[in-house]
This record gives structure tokens, sequence and C-alpha cells, in this order.
């Protein structure tokens, strides 16, 4: 090779790096936000979760509704013989 290519490559536009005072507004965005959140979050999940049981028991029983209404409703096919596919 003659060169050419490593010139051409050192003459393209490289995006701006991230100057050293957005690295420490990102890190102090990260100590102060992010972590004491995740902590928090760590801690009150099996809450919410407990307080989202019920409506999942809810679902569970309104499932099982609509199979009976489904099964009541395909009752007289299954009876006559319909196949199933």
């Amino acid at each position: 090779m003659d060169g050419s290519l490593v010139v051409t490559a050192a003459r393209t536009a490289l995006p701006p790096a991230h100057s050293s005072v957005e690295h420490s507004l990102d890190r102090i965005w990260e100590t102060i936000i992010c972590w004491p959140a995740a902590l928090i979050l760590l801690i009150l999940y099996p809450f919410i979760w407990l307080v989202l049981l019920p409506f999942r028991l809810v679902g569970i029983a309104v499932e099982g509704v609509f199979d009976l209404i489904r099964a009541i409703f395909f009752f007289p096919a299954r009876v006559l013989g319909a196949r199933r596919y």
C-alpha cells in the first residue's frame, strides 16, 4: 500500500468526543440519581408486587369465567360430534 488509505482516513471528520465536563455531569447524574433510585426500587419491588397481586387474581378469575362461557357455548357442538381443529 502506498499510504493513501491512511491519509484519507485521517482527513475524515470524527464526531466530537465527550468533554470532561460532560463526563463529570454524567458521573454526578449516575451517583446522585441513578443508584439510589435503583436501591429504592429494589426495596419497593416486593411491596409493589403485593399490591398488584389482587389484580392478577382477578385476571385469573375472569379468564376462568370466559373459559366457562366458551365451554357452555360450544357444548352442543361437542355433543353433536363436531371435530376440533
